[in-house]
C-alpha cells in the first residue's frame, strides 16, 4: 500500500506506485500534443533538481516561474525546486517591470526560468536593477539564450542518492511556495504555503471529485493561481491526466481534441462563453434566429 502523500512531490510518486499513466501531462507543440508519462515527469524533474543543485541551488532558494501559458515545463520546474527543499514563486506574466522588481526584491528571487523572449528582455531589465537574479532561463528554444533544458543536462550526471537525502529532508510544514497578490490593495503581498497547505486541499477535496484512474482533464486556468494548482495535483493524486490548453482563445478547440472527464473554470469565464453563444445567436436571421431563441428558452 502507498504511503499517502505528504509533500507536493509525493502525489507523483504516488501515481507512479498506484496508477502510472501513459499520459501524465501533455501540451501541445507545433499543432501536436506532445505527452509526458508518468515515468517520465519523474525521471525529468529529478534531472531538474540534480541540474539546480550542480549550479548551486540550495533549500529555502527562491525560484521564480513566468510563464505565458500552462505548460508541462512549469511542472517539471516546479517540482525541482521542491523536491530539493528550494521555494518557487510563479509570477503573472502581464505585470509591469516595477511590480517584478518589487516581487523579487521582497522575495529575494535567485533565479527565474520564463517561457518566452518577451519576458525574458523583460527581465534582463530588472536584472539591471537587481543584480541578485543570478540567471534566467527561457523555455522556448532560441539560440544564444540561456535554455532551461542546459539545466536538466546537467542533471544526468547527478547523484540521485543525494538527491534523495534532499528530498527526505523536507518537512511537511516547510515553505514551498510564495504566491504573491495582484496589489490591488497596496504593494503585492508574498502569500506563504506549505506543502501542508496544499496536500491537506488536494487530500480533502479528491473525494467531492469522484475522478477515476486514467481520465482526462482539460488545464487552461492559469497555474501562477493557487486554484489551478492545486487541481493540478489533485489530477496527479488522482491518476487524471493533464492536458494543457494552448490558449484561453483555443479552449473549446482543445475541449472538443481531449473529450475529457473533468476541467476547472471560473464563474467570469462561463459567462463570457455564454455571451458569445448568444451574440452568435442575435446575428442570425428569420427562422435560424427563431430555432435559436426557441431552443435556449427550452433549456431554460
Amino acid at each position: 500500500m502507498a504511503t499517502t502523500p505528504t509533500r507536493i512531490f509525493d502525489f507523483l510518486s504516488y501515481q507512479l506506485e498506484i496508477f502510472p499513466l501513459d499520459t501524465c501531462i501533455a501540451g501541445k507543440e507545433n499543432g501536436k500534443w506532445k505527452k509526458f508519462s508518468t515515468q517520465d515527469v519523474y525521471d525529468l524533474s529529478h534531472q531538474m533538481s540534480l541540474g539546480l543543485l550542480s549550479v548551486g541551488v540550495e533549500p529555502g532558494d527562491k525560484i521564480a516561474i513566468i510563464s505565458h501559458n500552462n505548460r508541462p515545463e512549469w511542472n517539471i520546474v516546479d517540482l525541482g525546486c521542491l523536491q530539493i527543499g528550494a521555494v518557487d514563486v510563479p509570477v503573472y506574466p502581464t505585470i509591469t517591470e516595477e511590480d517584478y522588481l518589487y516581487i523579487f526584491k521582497d522575495a529575494g528571487i535567485k533565479m527565474a526560468f520564463v517561457s518566452n523572449l518577451d519576458l525574458y528582455r523583460k527581465l534582463q531589465k530588472v536584472q539591471e536593477k537587481y543584480p541578485a537574479l543570478e540567471k534566467i532561463y527561457i523555455f522556448e528554444n532560441h539560440e544564444g539564450i540561456p535554455s532551461w533544458k542546459e539545466i536538466l543536462e546537467k542533471g544526468k550526471e547527478g547523484d540521485l542518492d543525494k538527491l534523495m537525502a534532499y528530498k527526505d529532508q523536507v518537512d511537511p510544514m516547510s515553505l514551498a511556495t510564495l504566491i504573491y497578490t495582484s496589489g490591488t490593495t497596496g504593494n503585492p503581498k508574498g502569500v506563504m504555503l506549505s506543502h501542508n497547505n496544499f496536500v491537506s486541499n488536494v487530500i480533502a477535496s479528491e473525494p467531492r471529485l469522484h475522478l477515476e484512474p486514467g481520465g482526462k482533464g482539460v488545464s487552461f486556468l492559469p497555474l501562477c493561481h493557487v486554484f489551478e494548482r492545486m487541481i493540478t495535483n489533485l489530477y496527479l493524486y488522482s491518476g487524471t491526466g493533464i492536458y494543457y490548453a494552448e490558449s484561453m482563445e483555443t479552449i473549446g478547440e482543445n475541449i472538443k481534441e481531449v473529450k475529457p472527464e473533468v476541467f476547472s473554470a471560473v464563474p467570469r469565464l462561463l459567462e463570457k462563453i455564454y455571451e458569445k453563444i448568444m451574440a452568435k445567436g442575435a446575428d442570425l436571421k428569420g427562422i435560424k434566429k427563431g430555432l435559436f431563441f426557441w431552443a435556449v428558452g427550452l433549456a431554460e
